[in-house]
């Protein structure tokens, strides 16, 4: 299966406890998404697979409370 990478800016990843809850609502699109997330630069980037789209990754960010610029 192919990947794709995105990265998002979110002004709001300010802690650990911000990046662990980024990455679960992530994750819960697809087992196979892949997140690292760096409160320090606000960056986001995600591993997913090809059918998982940038837009249905903004929408569980935003559902998170992590909306991304």
């Amino acid at each position: 299966m192919s990947t794709v990478e995105h990265q998002f800016q979110v002004p709001d990843l300010s802690c650990g406890h911000c990046v662990a809850a980024v990455t679960r609502a992530l994750q819960a699109l697809h087992p196979l998404v892949e997140v690292q997330a760096d409160p320090a630069s606000k960056q986001v980037r995600v591993s997913a697979p090809a059918g998982v789209s940038a837009a249905q990754l903004t929408q569980a960010l935003t559902a998170a409370g992590y909306p991304p610029a």
